[in-house]
């Protein structure tokens, strides 16, 4: 992610931590993503993104069966000195 760290967020200096939150179905794929605290200057559409294309995730398990099941991850926004 480093060379796509997004533009305004790194002319503005926008440092931290986007909470994304999602339902991982049964069968793994990702729906309702949604950024659920954001740090803005597109770093939220950079996160939202990330977990729209990462791949199937494992779905949970209740009494040993796929359920669907809600997460919410934190993806740091760090910039480096070049």
């Amino acid at each position: 992610l480093k060379d796509n760290y997004p533009h305004q967020a790194e002319e503005m200096n926008i440092q931290g931590i986007v909470y994304v939150q999602f339902v991982v179905e049964k069968d793994g794929s990702i729906t309702d993503v949604q950024a659920v605290k954001g740090i803005g200057g597109g770093c939220d559409e950079l996160a939202i993104k990330v977990v729209r294309n990462s791949p199937k995730w494992n779905p949970g398990r209740q009494r040993g069966k796929a359920v669907r099941s809600r997460k919410v991850v934190p993806i740091r926004f760090k910039l480096v000195m070049r």
